[in-house]
């Protein structure tokens, strides 16, 4: 039986991990860290965005018409 963690368990997503999960490239992740619109912490010089954070960021997001 193994034992690791599927990926929609993970608590913490890397920057790219992030971006597919958001589907968006890499860079606008950085851009949102930069603009305090998603929180991260840091684990030595990695970022690293938790679950949380990916979830309460997408709840604010607001519906666009056209």
């Amino acid at each position: 039986m193994s034992t690791v963690a599927k990926p929609t368990d993970r608590v913490l997503y890397t920057v790219e991990a992030t971006a597919e999960l958001l589907s968006c490239g890499r860079s606008t992740v950085y851009g949102l860290m930069t603009a305090d619109a998603l929180s991260f912490v840091k684990l030595g010089h990695s970022r690293r965005i938790r679950r949380a954070d990916i979830d309460a960021f997408v709840a604010q997001l607001q519906p666009q018409s056209i």
